[in-house]
């Protein structure tokens, strides 16, 4: 509740304004009272009040002496001065004190609800202010880890916007890349026999497990270094090497393919396939070098290390045979994911349809190549949606795309067959959600109805079902259409206007019932809700 202190040698004052002023209505309470300046400053130090209505003329010190003190030593409430006297000089100087309102006694009472309720509007505006900063800092504190994730994937993929193509947008963590020279090495985990049998939560688990082998056997070599995973079968390093001779750095770059292959290998029991992409010395063409790595995987003359499955990009290479096919390039993959991330369904039909009519462009397409394609874009769409919390076993069994792949002959069939599964995804991740997933937000959307008035947390309800955190988000966003924290605070107002309506308890008691310690916090929720804050609910 808004804390009102009122300071006047008038005792008569006092005890009319204390008893004239509608506590409840507004929303205020009583924070403490003084006969002069001076114990009017121990009182306001005492209490911190929102609101401080102040005499002028007073023994022992003046209210236009308290309030310069009470500014320098940076109180930030509203003070109101209601004076016997007009006079202008002393209003002239009040002003200098930040003063909100200026009124001659004696004053009604519709006149000091007036003012009261204007500057408690006041007080609410500078509060919502207060707290959308406060959870937009939040949220950008939360945020930059994976903002500065996500910058570094678009600059290695070349996605990055064009106004952040610039030395003095590098984020704070990256500037040392003005100084460096930049490689990239592309890694792909190859579909075997073996590896066809996961599932997409098993190459979730084997995908951290490449990124910590990776970045562990590279930075014995190269100490800086950036990792980002492209899509279900792609990652990438960022190297920044020293000022060592070319000659001497690509050597050491096949060592590190060949270790990177054998540690993979080893461990996981993965087939891998490294590409080595060109030095660069700007940062800007970073995407350029990761093009390079990607394509260096098809073409079998630039294969860098015998028994290996290692390929380094040169320069000299373009008088070769052409490449078939180029496989994926790393833009459009990238692109196709976040595409289906988002359930944009126009956006990846014509992804599909630019990077398929391309491809026909080129002659000798075999059957069994449309079918390997097919496989690995499948691929590509299904982890996307697996990191945004959507596992698609239930629309789709691994058995059925099987036997659909194994039935593509054509390129166009491949298209259609495409395009109408991202329909079917896009469609059923809008409006149905899975099955096993509903049944978790009902019983989430059930426990908030329960338990609405107590301390709720995502955490709590992601252990009582077995779901990440962070997934346990994604799902009851994709169900519901909105997060968590709007469902709670939505429950939890509707709650509230139900028992201000019953006109049997204040605001205050009304806040506490349904979860909130925080008056102000709660009437700001209110008014943004309903349109009104609570007085208003209960006066209307």
């Amino acid at each position: 509740m808004w804390k009102i202190a009122i300071i006047d040698d008038e005792r008569q004052v006092l005890k009319g304004m204390k008893s004239a002023i509608p506590w409840d209505e507004l929303g205020a309470e009583w924070a403490g009272e003084a006969m002069n300046g001076e114990d009017g400053l121990e009182v306001i130090r005492r209490t911190l009040p929102d609101i401080v209505i102040t005499d002028l003329y007073m023994p022992v010190m003046s209210g236009l002496d308290m309030m310069e003190r009470l500014r320098k030593e940076g109180f930030q409430g509203k003070i109101i001065i209601l004076s016997g006297y007009s006079d202008f000089e002393h209003a002239r100087q009040a002003l200098r004190f930040q003063v909100t309102d200026y009124v001659s006694k004696p004053i009604s009472l519709p006149t000091l609800k007036s003012i009261l309720g204007k500057v408690i509007q006041e007080l609410e505006a500078e509060e919502e202010k207060r707290i959308r900063q406060w959870e937009l800092e939040f949220k950008m504190t939360l945020y930059e880890p994976f903002v500065e994730k996500e910058w570094v994937r678009s600059a290695a993929v070349g996605t990055l916007d064009s106004a952040y193509r610039d030395s003095m947008r590098l984020p704070p963590a990256y500037q040392y890349w003005q100084e460096r020279r930049h490689v990239t090495v592309g890694i792909e985990l190859i579909r075997d026999e073996r590896a066809k049998c996961l599932s997409v939560s098993d190459w979730n688990l084997f995908r951290f497990a490449v990124s910590n082998i990776a970045c562990e056997v590279t930075r014995r070599m190269f100490p800086d270094l950036e990792y980002t995973e492209l899509h279900s079968t792609r990652a990438l390093l960022i190297i920044h090497p020293g000022a060592e001779q070319q000659e001497q750095l690509e050597y050491r770059l096949d060592e590190l393919g060949i270790r990177l292959t054998d540690s993979i290998g080893s461990y996981l029991k993965l087939v891998t396939r490294i590409g080595i992409g060109g030095v660069k010395n700007c940062w800007t063409r970073l995407s350029d070098s990761t093009e390079e790595a990607f394509r260096a995987m098809d073409q079998t003359d630039l294969r860098s290390a015998s028994g290996h499955e290692v390929y380094r990009y040169r320069e000299s290479s373009g008088s070769g045979a052409p490449v078939k096919v180029a496989l994926f390039p790393v833009k459009f993959s990238y692109k196709l994911a976040a595409a289906m991330k988002a359930s944009q369904e126009t956006e990846a039909h014509d992804l599909v349809l630019d990077y398929i009519t391309e491809m026909k462009k080129q002659e000798g397409i075999s059957q069994g190549y449309v079918q390997m394609l097919g496989s690995e874009l499948w691929g590509i769409i299904a982890y996307s949606l697996y990191e945004s919390g959507f596992v698609l076993d239930d629309l789709f069994t691994n058995d059925l795309i099987a036997k659909e792949i194994s039935g593509l002959v054509v390129p166009d069939q491949l298209a259609s067959w495409l395009m109408d599964k991202i329909s079917k995804i896009c469609s059923s991740r809008q409006w149905k959600g899975s099955s096993k997933h509903r049944q978790v937000v009902d019983f989430m959307t059930s426990y908030i109805h329960e338990h609405y008035a107590e301390e709720l947390t995502l955490a709590e309800l992601s252990d009582k079902v077995f779901i990440s955190r962070n997934h346990l988000s994604i799902i009851f966003k994709n169900i519901t259409g909105e997060t968590f924290n709007n469902y709670l605070t939505r429950v939890r107002i509707e709650k509230a206007r139900e028992l201000l309506m019953e006109r049997n308890m204040l605001v205050y008691e009304v806040a506490e019932r349904v979860g909130y310690r925080n008056i102000p916090y709660f009437s700001t929720l209110f008014k943004k809700i309903t349109g009104m804050n609570p007085t208003e609910l209960i006066k209307n």
